[in-house]
């Protein structure tokens, strides 16, 4: 998996200049050559050769989806009449940035026809996104000079919104079990899904699970549980019985899923539970492969599931999490779930510990679970909404996390989140919006790139 987002550079121009300015395509072509390197260290950008046709044009942007790019930053080299790339635009699978850039930032005295043809993107670029529009193609614009830090953060937050839009055409989601019954806002058409954002739904037997588990040898239970006890602090009243049917669950459900193809996943407590095979929930085994780059969501959620493994490749990190309860004196939201929560999210300041904990859901033995407070500081949330008829909508809100006392009969990972609008403000606008009990967070004021990756996805974007 590539640190970087992996970026096509469309240079679009015409063979019109090229008798009145010898060597315009060479020099063009340098320009975006100039422009990909800029963006080092916020993209791997590939500048393809300047297209002057509708053939190239075409061929250009083929080459970059079949060689698995992320998204195509177009960047117009000179003036290009749209009508070449118009068909392409109606039949574009990757996500979309016209920077609307030029060679020069500043105009002088000394400009004659030869500069005004090198620096005249802009007008190009009023044909090409007029093409795009009528496409019906969502797609970012960036106007900026090209050599401002401001050029670098803004294709940057783009080119990351493309990498998790692009991820979760090819994502695959595994369902042990079946998801939570009567859990309405959980509920997703899976064709719909897979036509209009991509994820496919993998029904995974629980039955595999329990023969992958028993097959797992001593030797490679030993190995996680001494991992976890360099990283974690670890609980002594659990005994080797749970440490082991914890260290089984965990390494059982990611070898099915790297059998499946399965980045992203969801359990459901009573569907465990009412299997009769396993003896505990794989609440810490969540956390873990959260921290891993999993995707994760309880209760059989697959649309929540894969947008914590949107999170991940949209910012580093994605946690999932819900909203338990609100306090009005400090103006804020109590985050947590059953026993599940992504561990790289935990403050700095405090141990991650894995405790013994009973837990009646699901009617099995205690889970060990991972217990930490989320560190403070920003955060976002965000809702993925099934609107039905193929749209969906992300409902996001920023805010803080406080810097609180602990709460020490609360076994699950928690924090106290504080809406920049305030609960009242937040919580209507959430539930107006429709937005979901299942939440992903994630660290930082990150609307903005929320907001690029529903332009990127087609998705409708929502701040609340």
């Amino acid at each position: 998996m590539s640190d970087l987002p992996r970026i096509g550079l469309l240079g679009i121009m015409q063979p019109l200049y090229d008798d009145m300015l010898p060597g315009i395509t060479e020099r063009q072509y340098a320009y975006a050559q100039e422009v990909a390197s800029s963006l080092e260290g916020v993209a791997e950008v590939t500048a393809a050769p300047p297209v002057r046709g509708r053939e190239d044009a075409e061929a250009t942007v083929r080459r970059f989806e079949d060689e698995g790019l992320d998204g195509v930053l177009v960047v117009m080299l000179t003036y290009g009449p749209s009508l070449r790339v118009a068909r392409l635009f109606q039949h574009m699978r990757l996500p979309v940035c016209l920077a609307n850039i030029q060679p020069e930032p500043r105009i002088t005295d000394r400009w004659g026809m030869a500069e005004m043809t090198y620096n005249q993107g802009i007008h190009g670029a009023q044909d090409t996104a007029n093409a795009m529009v009528r496409a019906g193609l969502p797609f970012d614009v960036v106007t900026e000079d090209r050599g401002s830090p401001a050029f670098r953060e803004r294709v940057g937050r783009w080119a990351r919104a493309a990498r998790a839009a692009t991820a979760l055409t090819a994502l695959k989601v595994g369902v042990f079990g079946y998801p939570m019954n009567g859990m309405g806002d959980a509920r997703v058409d899976e064709s719909e899904l897979l036509r209009h954002l991509g994820p496919e739904v993998v029904h995974i037997a629980q039955g595999e699970l329990h023969r992958t588990m028993a097959a797992l040898t001593e030797g490679e239970v030993a190995e996680l549980l001494e991992a976890e006890r360099g990283r974690f602090e670890i609980d002594e009243r659990l005994s080797k019985e749970e440490l082991d049917d914890h260290a089984r669950l965990q390494l059982g459900i990611e070898r099915v899923l790297e059998r499946h193809g399965c980045a992203a996943y969801s359990t459901h407590f009573d569907a465990l539970g009412e299997d009769g095979r396993f003896a505990r929930l794989p609440m810490a085994a969540a956390s873990s492969l959260m921290a891993r780059g999993y995707g994760f969501a309880g209760e059989g959620d697959v649309p929540a599931a894969a947008l914590v493994y949107a999170g991940h490749r949209l910012t580093g990190l994605g946690h999932f999490t819900e909203m338990y309860a609100m306090d009005f004196p400090r103006d804020a939201i109590l985050m947590s779930h059953m026993g599940e929560g992504n561990w790289k999210i935990a403050r700095d300041d405090e141990p991650v510990r894995l405790i013994k904990r009973p837990l009646a859901i699901g009617g099995l033995d205690d889970p060990p679970t991972l217990l930490f407070r989320i560190q403070p500081g920003p955060a976002t949330l965000a809702s993925l909404v099934t609107l039905g008829g193929g749209r969906f909508r992300l409902v996001v809100a920023e805010g803080e996390v406080l810097d609180e006392p602990p709460m020490p009969s609360l076994e699950m990972p928690y924090g106290m989140f504080r809406p920049d609008s305030g609960v009242r403000g937040c919580m209507d606008g959430w539930l107006a919006a429709g937005g979901t009990h299942h939440i992903t967070m994630t660290p930082g004021r990150t609307a903005a790139d929320w907001e690029s990756f529903c332009t990127a996805s087609g998705v409708e974007y929502r701040p609340v």
